[in-house]
C-alpha cells in the first residue's frame, strides 16, 4: 500500500489501523533545536481523543502520545521523530457476524477491489484512527510555526442545515475570528458561539434519534503567514492545502476565501482592490482567503471543509455480501461512532494546514538567494 507519506520537506508517514496494537508518525525534515516535549504533543490529541461528549464516539481511548525518537533533552535533533499511541479499547468481536458483508459508505469494498484483502475491524487502515498521527505531526507543525508568528484555528462551523453566522472576508480575519476560535477552543462541539452550539447539537440529536447522522462543515484561517508561500502551477498553495483537506477520512469538498460563492458573483464584486497602507501595498479586503496566484499575499489564509454524515448509522441498509448474495446490513449492538464527524474533524483540519505551512515555509527557504 502506498500514498501513507504527506510533504516534502517537513514529511510525515501515518502507520497503524484501527484495532491493531498501536498507530502513529514517522516525521522527517523537521529542524533540529525546537523544544519539543509530549506534554506539548497531547494537547492536540487530547483535543481529538474520541469520548469528550455525548457527541463523539465513547470508545474509551487515552491516546498517549510516547516520543520514540528524534527528541533529545528537550528538543529536535533533526533525525525522524517517532510517535506512538497505543490502541487501548479496540472490541474486534463485534465486527465478525459483518466482515462478509458490504459496508454501505464504507471503504471495504474499494480496498477488496484493489487488494483483494481488508481488515475489517473497525476499518482497519481506513479507520478516523489514523488521523493521531496527522494530529500529533500537526503539533510538531505548531511548534514551528509559533516561532515564526503563524497561528492556525479551526472550529465547526455548519452541521446539516443549522449554519453559523461568521464575519464576512476582511483582510484582518483574526481580529474578525478571534471571538469565534475563543468560544470554539472552550465548546463540547468547537462551535463558535453559544446559538450555534445549540444549533449543531439539535441538528445531531435529532438524527441520532432517527439512528441516522448528519454531515458538516470545518472552519479554518491562518495568520501571521508572511507573503511567498507556494510554489506557481502544481504547487499551489491551495493545491496543496485542498490535497491535505481531501486526503481527511470523509471530506468531500473544500474551498477557500468566497470559495464556490464566487463562481455566481461577477469580478468586479470578487476581486480584492490593492491599497497603500502606512506605505505598504497590500490587498484592501480578503476575499481571495489569502492567495494570489496560488501564492500567499501575507493575509490570513482561510477557507472550510464540508464532511458527509458518517457513514456508520444504527438505521438497517440494505447490501449485499462478498458473494454478492442480498443482505441486511446492522450495526452491532454495542457499536460506537460519532453522530457527526466533523466534529471530531476539527483537530484534524487544523493539523493537516499546519503541515502544509510548515512544509511551504521551509520549502520556501529555497525560493531566492
Amino acid at each position: 500500500m502506498s500514498g501513507n507519506s504527506f510533504g516534502n520537506v517537513f514529511k510525515f508517514t501515518t502507520w497503524g489501523e484501527s484495532h491493531g496494537k498501536a498507530v502513529g508518525v514517522v516525521i522527517d525534515g523537521c529542524p533540529a533545536g525546537l523544544p519539543l516535549d509530549e506534554t506539548y504533543i497531547q494537547r492536540d490529541l487530547d483535543r481529538r481523543a474520541p469520548g469528550s461528549s455525548a457527541y463523539t464516539s465513547p470508545r474509551g481511548e487515552p491516546d498517549r502520545a510516547v516520543i520514540c525518537s528524534g527528541v533529545f533533552e528537550g528538543v529536535t535533533t533533526g533525525s525522524p521523530i517517532s510517535i506512538v499511541v497505543e490502541n487501548a479499547d479496540a472490541d474486534s468481536g463485534k465486527y465478525a457476524d459483518i466482515a462478509r458483508l458490504m459496508r454501505p459508505g464504507h471503504a471495504n469494498y474499494t480496498y477488496l477491489r484493489k487488494y483483494g484483502v481488508f481488515d475489517y475491524r473497525g476499518g482497519g487502515r481506513a479507520s478516523a484512527r489514523e488521523t493521531i498521527g496527522r494530529v500529533a505531526a500537526g503539533a510538531v507543525s505548531r511548534k514551528l510555526l509559533e516561532g515564526q508568528g503563524v497561528s492556525v484555528r479551526a472550529f465547526l462551523s455548519a452541521v446539516g442545515t443549522a449554519c453559523a453566522e461568521l464575519a464576512p472576508a476582511a483582510a484582518s480575519v483574526s481580529a474578525l475570528w478571534e471571538k469565534e476560535t475563543a468560544f470554539a477552543a472552550k465548546s463540547r462541539i468547537f462551535a463558535p458561539d453559544a446559538l450555534a452550539e445549540a444549533d449543531f447539537m439539535r441538528q445531531m440529536d435529532e438524527a441520532a434519534a432517527l439512528q441516522d447522522s448528519v454531515g458538516g462543515m470545518v472552519s479554518f484561517a491562518a495568520n501571521g503567514l508572511p507573503a511567498g508561500l507556494g510554489d506557481p502551477v502544481y504547487a499551489k498553495l491551495p493545491a496543496l492545502l485542498a490535497f491535505a483537506m481531501l486526503s481527511i477520512p470523509g471530506s468531500k469538498g473544500v474551498e477557500f476565501g468566497e470559495g464556490f460563492a464566487a463562481a455566481s458573483g461577477r469580478g468586479s464584486a470578487v476581486n480584492d482592490a490593492f491599497v497603500n497602507r502606512q506605505g505598504k501595498v497590500m490587498p484592501e479586503s480578503n476575499r481571495a482567503g489569502g492567495m494570489l496566484g496560488g501564492i500567499s499575499t501575507g493575509l490570513p489564509v482561510y477557507g472550510r471543509v464540508a464532511f458527509k454524515p458518517t457513514s456508520s448509522i444504527f438505521r438497517p441498509q440494505r447490501t449485499v455480501d462478498m458473494d454478492g448474495k442480498e443482505a441486511e446490513f446492522k450495526l452491532p449492538e454495542g457499536s460506537r461512532h460519532d453522530p457527526c464527524i466533523a466534529v471530531r474533524a476539527v483537530p484534524v483540519v487544523e493539523a493537516m494546514c499546519l503541515v502544509v505551512l510548515a512544509d511551504a515555509l521551509l520549502m520556501n527557504r529555497s525560493a531566492r538567494i
